[in-house]
């Protein structure tokens, strides 16, 4: 069956082109179905595939070669693993559920603006599938580049508007920075042991010095920190909220934003022998963390709070990294793409029935009148809470007990961030469906539920937060119950054997559960009380509670910093240099020629008798140089 793995990513490929040409004179119906269609082809080739690895094994499947020189060689190849297996199912399952609601959500586009959506959302997944299946580096780095292609497209997709322009203009040069860091570990490779392939280059990874592998895997954490909003590179990821919900979804959830963790799990021995790359993940990743769930405490876009979960989340996944405990990370990947989808989702649910409003002070009370999104949101806070047995719990559990075992400080930190994330996302659910409506009277009269296309999906999601932690249940609890653990071990064997492990007592493990849990009840009741009887009274925030809504003012720094000084040596650069420098030159040369032939021109004066005159000088010049030619020569020779 992985003999067939071409075809996963063939489907999306195949439904973008479809509907990218079709996008005229397909209906939406078609459109909907070509796009979902292929996705859930895709799923099927996937769970296929995930079967046979857990069968029989790991194997590269060789295509053709791509690039092919003296020195090395590049082949076309994609590598279906364990770890491979994981992410298709994600990037294919919940992507299709997204495709699903979108065809609903984006049905009072027009039919052309609705099939490049669908266009562009299968062009998405084709380079997400692309960049998890490369068996090399230059394979991920071709997929790399395609999501943020797309991700520009998507969420620059309203183009009319020119803030939304702006958003997707600043993912796009963001993530060119990190990319930058990626193309630099690539080459340093390729330099060194003239391969990128990742069997080739772990296999061989002693032939590195450690400031080799320390320089590359800083370089490819860029790369990450990139793609996945790290500090300080994350500022892109709340302004994406710009593109359609579906899209934020695709993007925070499954897809775009764990490239990184998936590129830096997949390069896990290069990092198990960087314990100072190690350092930096982690203390980034805890940063990142801890800083976005500060800024989601005071935000009022429903969407918003979401982008900054998702920001501390991915700190956590780093977190995660930065420790070794690289199954834990994956294993937050995949319940995360679980809960903030449906977060996601449920939000554009509310967004749709009140009619484009995400100000969640206008909100309140929506309970009864969509019991679906209301009871799915619910059980998604409750997931990413980390409250147990929800998904969330155990996967979050397993970073924060594996940090605890590296630097106990890591844990204290982390469970300060896990209680914040408690608090922010309990404070949207109450002031979204708690409490009386506090928006217009004409909104509360259209206040309904969405169609089935759109709360499916959310049940759907809202069955795996729930259960889909159970797959890696601690096997201080249950025996051999961390199958997820098990199953992906042959991947991240070598570093197992090169790292130290620090487990931990099953009762100092349990004790912790029992007080973070216990901890994170009490502060949800805090902000349900808090916001149970929320009413805008037009109250401005001061003092940190602004600092706080206004981000740190980190945008403002940058503006002030970094985009200002550049607009203003463009300026200069444009004005002075170009215009007056380069542009003064070759005007210049243009009007010294036209004088030159202006001057010339008036020697073709018509008027016969200077022509006599000049031809009499010249008969003259020339008699006088003909009887004088050796002085002249002499006084030329003085001269020069």
């Amino acid at each position: 069956m992985s003999k067939l793995v071409y075809l996963v990513p063939l489907f999306p490929l195949l439904g973008f082109l479809i509907n990218g040409l079709g996008r005229k004179s397909l209906s939406k119906t078609m459109v909907g179905i070509v796009g979902s269609g292929a996705i859930l082809a895709s799923f099927i080739v996937s769970l296929c595939i995930f079967f046979d690895v857990k069968e029989h094994g790991a194997t590269v499947v060789n295509l053709f070669s791509f690039i092919r020189t003296e020195s090395f060689s590049i082949p076309f190849a994609f590598q279906v693993d364990q770890l491979s297996s994981v992410f298709l199912l994600i990037i294919t399952g919940i992507g299709f559920l997204i495709h699903l609601y979108s065809s609903a959500y984006m049905h009072e586009e027009p039919n052309e603006h609705f099939g490049r959506f669908f266009a562009y959302l299968n062009l998405f997944v084709f380079s997400m599938l692309l960049l998890v299946l490369g068996a090399n580096y230059v394979i991920m780095f071709i997929g790399w580049e395609g999501v943020g292609l797309c991700s520009y497209l998507l969420i620059g997709f309203w183009f009319k508007n020119d803030n939304y322009n702006y958003a997707a203009k600043k993912a796009f040069v963001m993530n060119r920075i990190g990319d930058l860091g990626f193309l630099l570990a690539v080459f340093w490779l390729l330099f060194k042991l003239g391969t990128v392939t990742y069997g080739d280059v772990f296999a061989n990874v002693a032939q590195l010095s450690t400031f080799d592998i320390t320089a590359i895997t800083m370089l490819l954490f860029v790369g990450a920190m990139g793609k996945s909003a790290q500090l300080p590179l994350y500022t892109w990821l709340p302004d994406a909220m710009a593109g359609p919900t579906p899209v934020s979804a695709l993007i925070h959830a499954a897809t775009m934003v764990t490239a990184g963790i998936y590129m830096i799990a997949r390069s896990n021995i290069l990092y198990t022998l960087a314990p100072a790359t190690q350092t930096v993940i982690a203390v980034v990743g805890l940063a990142t963390a801890i800083f976005a769930a500060t800024i989601a405490l005071k935000q009022n876009d429903i969407k918003k709070v979401l982008a900054y979960s998702t920001v501390s989340q991915l700190g956590y996944m780093f977190l995660g990294l930065g420790v070794g405990a690289y199954t834990g990370a994956v294993f937050h990947v995949m319940t995360h793409a679980f809960f903030k989808a449906l977060l996601f989702l449920g939000a554009g649910s509310v967004i749709h029935a009140m009619h484009h409003e995400q100000d969640i002070r206008k909100m309140g009370g929506l309970k009864k009148y969509m019991p679906v999104t209301h009871i799915t949101f619910l059980l998604a806070c409750l997931a990413i809470a980390g409250i147990p047995p929800f998904s969330g719990f155990f996967s979050k559990d397993e970073i924060l007990m594996a940090a605890y075992g590296k630097n106990p400080l890591y844990y204290y930190i982390g469970l300060g961030g896990a209680l914040m994330t408690a608090f922010y996302m309990f404070r949207l659910y109450t002031m979204t469906f708690l409490g009386n409506f506090r928006g217009t009277h004409e909104q509360q009269h259209h206040l309904h539920e969405s169609p089935s296309a759109m709360t499916i999906p959310l049940i759907v999601l809202a069955i795996l937060s729930v259960a889909g932690g159970w797959i890696g249940i601690p096997d201080v609890m249950i025996e051999h119950g961390h199958q997820l653990e098990h199953f992906l071990a042959p991947v991240f064997a070598e570093s197992a054997k090169l790292a130290e492990h620090h487990h931990l007592e099953a009762s100092t493990e349990y004790m912790f559960m029992g007080v973070s849990t216990v901890a994170i009840i009490i502060v949800i009741i805090l902000a349900v009380n808090a916001y149970r009887k929320y009413q805008d009274n037009g109250a401005e925030n001061t003092g940190l509670g602004k600092v706080l809504e206004n981000k740190w003012y980190i945008d403002e720094l940058y503006d002030a910093v970094i985009v200002n000084p550049l607009n203003a040596l463009a300026g200069f650069l444009k004005n002075v240099v170009e215009k007056s420098g380069i542009d003064g030159v070759v005007n210049g040369v243009g009007r010294l020629v036209g004088y030159g032939s202006r001057q010339l021109r008036l020697l073709q004066s018509g008027q016969v008798g200077n022509y006599i005159l000049v031809m009499v000088l010249a008969m003259v010049v020339f008699v006088l140089i003909w009887f004088n030619d050796q002085t002249i020569m002499d006084f030329l020779s003085k001269i020069f």
